[in-house]
Order: structure tokens, then C-alpha cells, then sequence
């Protein structure tokens, strides 16, 4: 059922894809101010030649418990090849701290062409830096892997992900994902994401992004209330993320 559900979420990002794609066809060439910068569904851009971007996302349950992340993205030395590390944290009620480290590499296969889309995949190596007994990590060490596809349709970037954690004796996790991305002003976009663990949970998360072109630097600012099908029930949760890119030098 889970897998189904998320199967529909696509299909209906696909529908909007189609319909953007046949009404302003003329508007794939307008260059986006805001292209990386998605919540929970990954993108298929590396950071360009120069740049590096820190990216915090900081979630709150229901219940009170919170987690948060900070990621931040290097490239090396181009595009073509990027070097970043996320480190997660977490209060669940009974123990806070610090979760398992990712170190991630990311190589651009293919750029964004009129005719294509970008390719990025990723693996990432997880290491068990968090205290297993707490709840914090997994106390093995993992790979998580990530095939990341992005397109432009006008006023429209759909994204999707195809993705596999592996955590030799403690879990084995295939997913899949898709997110809709609607320009409503230059600097200000609509999200619709999708996240579904197979025959495990789903998450369907709107939301919203603003962001700032200061210089050389770009701040992005945005929400989306998560709201998480498992064990036979849903749980909302309210998501925010602050990103701020700047130069190397």
C-alpha cells in the first residue's frame, strides 16, 4: 500500500510535468534562481567551481522530539565531482546528541540539456559515530546510495530518486522519491515532495523556499509540514531549512 501511494504521488507530479512542459514550452531557457535547494529529495546538481554551500534543516515532531542536520558541500575542484559530509543530531526525550556521520561523493554523469535531464548519483559512507544505546545511531558502519534525475518544464523542475541504505546485520532500505517544484516569482518557490521507504513509510511533505542573491552570496530560507504514513497511522511534523552559499576565497 505504501508503495502504491507513493506510485500515485509521482503519477500526479508526472500529469503536472506533462501539462507544464505543453503550456510554456518557451520558458525552459529561463535560467531558475533556486535549484538546489529541496528539503527531502535530492537534486541531480553538483555545487559549481568556487562555491561551497552549508545547508541546516532542523525538524519538530509531534511529540515534542526534534532532529536536525547540517551538510556542507564542496566541489572538487568543479562540478563534475563533489566532496560533502552531513552531520545529523537528534532530542528524542530520553537522550540527545549527535547521529551517524555521512561522508558523501556525488559525480555530475550528465548535465541538463533541452533534451534530457541532469544525472547525479551518490554514494555516501556512514559511519557510526552515534550512541547506538541512546537511539542515536545504528552502531555499524553502512553505505547509503542515491540515483538523483532532475528536468525543467517551464515554470515546473520535477525531481526524482531512486536510493538504497545498506547496514550489514541492522537494516537493508530501498526507496523512492519525486518532488514538484512550481516558480511563482524568481526567487520564491512552491514544493511538493514525496518519500516512500518500500513496503515501510511515506512521507508527503508542501512546502515553500524563499531566497536572497546578496553578491556573490545566496541565502535560501523555506518550510514544509512532513506529514508521515507508518505503522497504519499519519504523523505531521513541521520542517525548516536555512542554506547560505558563498565563494571559496
Amino acid at each position: 500500500m505504501i508503495a502504491a501511494r507513493l506510485m500515485l504521488a509521482l503519477s500526479l507530479l508526472a500529469y503536472c510535468e506533462r501539462a507544464a512542459a505543453q503550456s510554456t514550452p518557451t520558458d525552459s531557457s529561463r535560467k531558475w534562481e533556486i535549484v538546489d535547494n529541496s528539503f527531502l529529495v535530492e537534486e541531480a546538481f553538483n555545487q559549481e567551481a568556487g562555491i561551497f554551500q552549508n545547508i541546516f534543516t532542523w525538524t519538530l515532531g509531534r511529540d515534542g522530539a526534534w532532529s536536525g542536520n547540517f551538510t556542507q558541500e564542496w566541489p572538487m575542484p568543479g562540478v563534475r565531482h563533489q566532496l560533502s559530509y552531513s552531520i545529523p543530531f537528534a532530542a528524542t526525550g530520553d537522550a540527545s546528541g549527535f547521529g551517524d556521520v555521512l561522508l558523501n561523493y556525488r559525480y555530475q554523469l550528465r548535465d541538463e540539456t533541452a533534451g534530457g535531464p541532469a544525472i547525479s548519483p551518490r554514494v555516501s559512507l556512514i559511519l557510526p559515530t552515534g550512541r547506538e544505546a541512546d537511539g542515536l545511531g545504528s552502531g555499524t558502519t553502512g553505505l547509503d546510495m542515491n540515483l538523483p534525475v532532475s528536468k525543467q518544464f517551464g515554470d515546473l523542475y520535477v525531481h526524482g530518486n531512486v536510493g538504497y541504505t545498506w547496514l550489514p546485520g541492522v537494516d537493508h532500505t530501498a526507496r523512492i522519491a519525486g518532488s514538484g517544484i512550481w516558480r511563482v516569482q524568481p526567487m520564491l518557490n512552491l514544493l511538493l515532495e514525496a518519500v516512500g521507504a518500500i513496503d515501510d513509510s511515506l512521507t508527503l511533505s508542501p512546502g515553500f523556499r524563499r531566497g536572497w542573491n546578496i553578491g556573490e552570496r545566496q541565502i535560501v530560507v523555506g518550510a514544509a509540514v512532513p506529514v508521515t504514513r507508518a505503522a497504519r497511522r499519519w504523523t505531521p511534523a513541521l520542517l525548516t531549512y536555512f542554506s547560505y552559499e558563498l565563494p571559496l576565497r
